[in-house]
């Protein structure tokens, strides 16, 4: 699946990020993944989707980074979009919560369904550290690579484009986010919006206002955070 031609991936990140797969750890990684489909395990989300967060956000594109950690690891849920899940699945927790501070910031309500892709499409990057994970086992992919290539992807969008958004819920995203350089970009700090973390400062940290007031602040087109039903 991990080589070089044929990559399931948007040109414009093929054009900043296509030397990472000729290296070891992506080399690697590819092993990995290959023993892990014959041993029969489930890895989710299905392969067409590893680079779906690329695919539908294109290097020119991107506003706004959000940094997840792992995919979900229960059926139908991970789709390749950090914290979404496909239209259908019942929203998972962290998801419900982040809901909820989008209504009290931006009176929106609740959405009727758990997909992300309308943020995606107008340019908020929903990356996760890790792409893969193994069906039912958190963290399961965590080390085998994945975190080197997600690595880059946020050195390059920090080097090469200027006053993105980076929105970096908990201390795995805020450490990971650390080379991030604030007079280039906007970095927005609060807890996970996890039920064991959120009302320690999610609750009330505003992150969708704050973004679009950054990014109107330097002439780029806000964000339509309301979800389409």
């Amino acid at each position: 699946m991990i080589e070089k031609r044929p990559i399931k991936l948007h040109p414009s990140w093929l054009k900043v990020l296509g030397e990472e797969f000729d290296k070891p750890y992506m080399k690697a990684l590819r092993t990995f993944l290959l023993a892990e489909k014959r041993a029969g395990k489930t890895i989710y989300p299905p392969s067409e989707n590893w680079f779906a967060a690329l695919d539908t956000t294109p290097f020119e594109a991107v506003k706004v980074v959000i940094l997840g950690q792992d995919p979900y690891h229960g059926p139908n849920q991970a789709h390749g979009l950090c914290f979404s899940v496909p239209p259908g699945v019942q929203p998972p927790p962290s998801l419900i919560n982040i809901y909820k501070e989008l209504d009290a910031d931006l009176g929106l309500g609740a959405p009727a369904h758990g997909c992300l892709n309308h943020w995606a499409e107008q340019g908020v990057l929903l990356l996760n550290a890790t792409l893969t994970v193994v069906a039912g086992q958190a963290g399961s992919h965590q080390r085998q690579g994945w975190e080197s290539f997600t690595d880059k992807v946020i050195e390059v969008l920090n080097e090469q484009r200027q006053h993105l958004v980076f929105i970096l819920w908990g201390s795995y995203a805020q450490k990971k986010g650390s080379i991030i350089d604030e007079s280039r970009h906007c970095v927005i700090r609060s807890p996970h919006p996890s039920p064991l973390s959120a009302h320690r400062g999610f609750f009330g940290s505003k992150p969708f206002s704050r973004t679009n007031a950054y990014l109107q602040s330097q002439g780029i087109e806000p964000i339509h955070w309301r979800l389409p039903d």
